[in-house]
């Protein structure tokens, strides 16, 4: 399963994230983890959460994140889900390389029986219809 959040800046999407970290905390039985651009979640975040910094680790494109997902995953069974921050600060401001992202996360949560949810800086009205189903 796959949630994109969704809206221009300022319109709440990393408090809507936070929430259903928490959320996520509370009723999940596997281990979860949080991908961000830099270290702003910190304190925000639960202790439970595995905080990744993407800027840390150089991730600056798609395949990059795409490999950073596919090692947690290698690494340990158990992720269950996975929280992405500001997609677009992690892998560059190119529309279309976002929604391909979208896609293969779509069905590498669905192969792996993952819960994957983004957040992604962008009007809605700029999402193509087949990643409005994910909003």
């Amino acid at each position: 399963m796959i949630k994109v959040i969704m809206g221009l800046k300022g319109s709440g999407k990393t408090k809507q994230l936070i929430n259903a970290i928490d959320d996520a905390v509370a009723t999940e039985t596997g281990d979860i983890v949080c991908i961000e651009y830099g270290k702003k979640l910190t304190y925000d975040i639960n202790y439970k959460v595995r905080l990744v910094d993407s800027e840390e680790y150089g991730i600056t494109n798609a395949d990059m994140l795409k490999g950073l997902l596919c090692g947690l995953h290698a690494g340990n069974f158990d992720v269950t889900c996975v929280f992405i921050d500001n997609l677009y600060k992690t892998i560059g401001r190119d529309h279309d390389a976002g929604e391909d992202f979208i896609r293969w996360a779509a069905d590498f949560a669905k192969t792996n029986n993952m819960k994957i949810t983004m957040t992604v800086s962008d009007d809605v009205a700029n999402a193509s219809e087949d990643i409005k189903q994910y909003l």
